[in-house]
């Protein structure tokens, strides 16, 4: 049974850093790109970083770009996603989804594409 579990989300004040964890069972983690979504109330899921499953290939929406730093450990099953300078428009609840691609190594934009999923964590940043 795949798992993918969030953590590290919470409030913080703008300008505020988080950093969050998703950390994987279930599957052969190194043979998966790996990405983080949000999802604000009232708006559709949005792409916001991934990497590719050998780590090489990062890539971030225009939105958090040079805000947002997107790591994995292969040998822990873990993805993170460092955030700093939040904005209360990161505000959102925040999924990490794992796509099978290899031996391709590239990364996927959209969430049709990914297998599977997390409960998510919420993000809250207060002005």
């Amino acid at each position: 049974q795949v798992q993918l579990v969030e953590s590290g989300g919470g409030l913080v004040q703008a300008g505020g850093s988080l950093r969050l964890s998703c950390a994987a069972s279930g599957l052969t983690f190194s043979r998966y790109a790996m990405g983080w979504f949000r999802q604000a109330p009232g708006k559709e899921r949005e792409f916001v970083a991934a990497v590719s499953w050998s780590g090489s290939r990062t890539s971030y929406a225009g939105s958090v770009k040079g805000r947002c730093t997107i790591s994995r450990n292969n040998a822990e099953n873990t993805v993170d996603l460092q955030m700093n300078s939040l904005k209360p428009e990161d505000t959102a609840v925040y999924y990490c989804a794992a796509d099978r691609t290899y031996p391709g190594n590239f990364i996927s934009y959209t969430t049709n594409d990914y297998d599977y999923w997390g409960q998510g964590t919420q993000v809250t940043v207060s002005s």
